[in-house]
């Protein structure tokens, strides 16, 4: 990928993460916005959209650093294994470990009622369903059926791994962040593995019109010396 194209992907990211994770925060917090607006605080209630947007796009910095990790891995387990189909096996036991470790290590310690185990399910219930959507969405685009398994242990896996932080947290509050920062990666992740494609041949097409200004220059500066 060329700078240019690597600027616009990562800008796109960045604005996405944002832009979702502050409407996600108005339905997720509402009750945080609503006094402003009922005191009529308006400068104020867009400074706390404005603060969730940072924050969504701090989360997309983030899950751009853990999908080009990602890239990195995937292409050494398909030199480790010598073999995409055993590969894509292995994505699948991972797949399984983590959702198990999200339930088990993650969700039950928190979870001290059956409202905290419907939230919890919902989310978790969002994660594999944008994971199954995202990537019958790749194989459709690309018409290759076996990125269905890797692109699922991204959505899946790394999503998980980049989520982390809120997980791992045991504040008053960490159930709203737990719920709120899981879509702005979620969007971002799914931009990433869909658009990726776009952007590189965006970049090659640029090379090549760049090789014809450059032949052209070269053809008119002998045309000249001559």
């Amino acid at each position: 990928m060329t700078i240019r194209n690597w600027i616009k992907f990562a800008f796109w990211a960045v604005v996405i993460g944002g832009l979702v994770n502050a409407v996600a925060s108005l339905i997720i917090r509402w009750d945080f916005y609503q006094p402003y607006l009922a005191n009529g605080e308006i400068v104020e209630f867009l400074a706390a959209i404005i603060w969730n947007f940072v924050l969504g796009a701090t989360m997309s910095v983030m899950a751009q650093a853990g999908f080009f990790a990602y890239l990195t891995l995937h292409q050494v387990g398909v030199n480790i294994f010598r073999s995409l189909t055993l590969w894509n096996w292995v994505q699948v036991v991972l797949i399984i470990i983590v959702l198990v470790d999200i339930v088990v290590f993650r969700f039950a310690p928190g979870a001290e009622t059956a409202g905290d185990w419907v939230i919890y399910g919902i989310l978790l219930m969002v994660l594999v369903g944008a994971a199954i959507f995202t990537a019958i969405k790749k194989v459709k685009m690309t018409q290759k059926p076996h990125v269905l398994i890797s692109t699922m242990f991204f959505m899946v896996v790394v999503t998980s791994l980049e989520w982390i932080i809120a997980l791992m947290g045991r504040q008053d509050n960490i159930d709203v962040y737990v719920a709120l920062l899981l879509f702005p990666l979620l969007a971002v992740n799914a931009f990433q593995i869909l658009m990726l494609p776009k952007y590189n041949a965006q970049s090659e097409s640029d090379r090549k019109k760049l090789e014809k200004r450059r032949k052209a220059r070269k053809e008119a500066a002998k045309t000249a010396e001559a």
